[in-house]
């Protein structure tokens, strides 16, 4: 949590921070990702079979090399919109008997010979759990029951013996499973009213938590500040043993909610991001008003917010049918810092967030058949990953703001948008992270960091300019190193994004 007092652009400004004020534990979780049949997400991304750079399951391994530096915590899988569309039964058993089916999502044609046992294998790879996403299109609650008892079935049953005849004989355990994807949208395949959506995710929440009481089930939200939210948050946040439920756990475990973010100018792109912060603070007022009108007990689990697909992505200038390959600038990065800052401000209500997607489809990082390129926007990403874990810490910043345009145009009527952007966290080994924004194209802020003691390990992301890419062939925008021995002020400089770090 970051407070703040607005000051003229002439003023010096200052950053207070207090590791001593433990605001929230940071779920780890918002260090997740996200893969989707979707462009070259899968084929030609994590699952490359034939290519000299994969191992012999077909996974990329200079791909697998790189995200395990980002110690992604949560995957989420097969999407996205590709999930109303797709049987989970055509992806398992032999590969040569899996049946090619039109893909409506992105008007393509889906192979499955890439499904469930293939990403259980690549997680475990990764290191990292997976989230399954059920077909609240053209699926039915059986095949949602027959999936579960795949992935977690122990007993000698059908379906956890079908997992077991398919070559694994322990169960994967997949503990997170959404109640559908974006169900309210109209490029939905069985696009639902909030009403019908409502009925629905109770309905299918109570026969899964009978199945399997341990899964941790996530509603279908929309953007946060809206009256599907509203509705689908009323009508299915229940007590345990209420008249909708006979359970004896919530059926309801997170609320999922999705945002991009994008401008082709610069300052109202890096702005974008504080949209999603006032969404997840609308978002958990729901989750307690809902809370409140059904009289939830205070000891029932409060639910906490799935930010399940966020980045920068400009869906005109990297069209999803066409695979959605976006060609990041510093600019971007700057945004997707500013997002991340969010989501440590935001701890205490976020349960999970995972930036969509993971390679290729609007991702930090590209593959060729050669290689990979980590887009610019990779470096905010690992910096947070590595370091921004812990506790969500008191801090304080006094500087001037942007008052231009803004989009989307409501973020202006609704908070500060300040010059720099901050987030503090204090990790488990009593290191203090100190994330500075500083959104501004053309000025450098020379400002008072008070609470830094010591030697001050310093990591810098900025290029030359706000358009500079690293898709040209060229790393125009890394992580640059440094120190600073906290006495004095600090010059943030122009568009970057700076990670300041100090023993507490």
């Amino acid at each position: 949590m970051a407070t703040f007092t607005k000051l003229d652009d002439q003023e010096t400004p200052v950053i207070s921070v207090h590791p001593e004020r433990k605001i929230s534990k940071i779920n780890p979780n918002i260090y997740s990702g996200f893969t989707e049949h979707m462009g070259r997400c899968i084929y030609g991304g994590i699952y490359d079979p034939g290519n000299p750079l994969s191992d012999e399951n077909g996974f990329r391994t200079d791909v697998l090399e790189a995200l395990k530096g980002l110690n992604i915590p949560v995957v989420r899988y097969p999407g996205g919109n590709f999930c109303a569309t797709y049987h989970w039964l055509d992806g398992v058993g032999p590969k040569e008997q899996r049946p090619s089916r039109p893909e409506l999502a992105w008007l393509g044609t889906e192979t499955n010979q890439f499904g469930t046992d293939e990403f259980m294998k690549w997680c475990e790879a990764v290191g990292t759990e997976p989230y399954l996403c059920f077909n609240f299109g053209t699926g039915t609650l059986d095949e949602a029951l027959g999936w579960v008892e795949y992935c977690n079935g122990t007993g000698n049953t059908y379906y956890a013996n079908l997992r077991r005849k398919n070559g694994r004989e322990e169960p994967y355990n997949v503990k997170y499973w959404a109640l559908g994807n974006e169900c309210w949208g109209p490029w939905q395949v069985e696009q639902m009213t909030k009403e019908a959506y409502a009925h629905k995710a109770i309905q299918w929440a109570k026969a899964l938590k009978l199945l399997d009481p341990s899964l941790i089930l996530i509603l279908c939200g929309k953007e946060g500040a809206t009256t599907w939210d509203y509705y689908t948050l009323k009508e299915c946040l229940v007590p345990a043993h209420s008249a909708l439920s006979t359970s004896s756990v919530p059926l309801i475990d997170m609320h999922s909610i999705h945002l991009y973010t994008s401008s082709s100018s610069h300052l109202p792109n890096v702005t974008a991001p504080l949209a999603a912060e006032r969404a997840i603070e609308v978002t958990s007022s729901l989750i307690d008003l809902a809370r409140v009108e059904n009289q939830v007990p205070p000891d029932q689990l409060r639910p906490t917010i799935c930010f399940d697909e966020w980045n920068v992505w400009d869906p005109i200038r990297a069209e999803g049918s066409q695979g959605a390959e976006e060609s990041y600038t510093l600019s971007d990065a700057l945004a997707v810092a500013v997002w991340l800052n969010v989501f440590v401000r935001k701890s205490k209500d976020v349960g999970m967030a995972n930036i969509a997607q993971t390679v290729n489809v609007i991702s930090p990082l590209m593959t060729t058949k050669e290689g990979i390129t980590k887009q610019t926007t990779w470096w905010p990403l690992w910096l947070f990953s590595r370091y921004m874990r812990g506790w969500t810490i008191g801090s304080h910043v006094s500087s001037g703001t942007y008052e231009g345009e803004t989009k989307p145009a409501w973020v202006r009527g609704a908070m500060q948008t300040p010059w720099l952007d901050v987030s503090a966290s204090l990790g488990e080994d009593g290191y203090v992270n100190v994330a500075v924004v500083n959104i501004s194209e053309e000025k450098d802020f020379e400002s008072r960091v008070e609470g830094a003691t010591g030697e001050v390990q310093v990591f810098t992301v900025t290029g030359a300019d706000v358009s500079v890419s690293n898709m040209n062939g060229k790393e125009e925008v890394a992580i640059q190193e440094s120190t600073w021995s906290a006495s004095g002020s600090y010059v943030f400089p122009k568009h970057s994004l700076t990670l300041l770090r100090w023993k507490a």
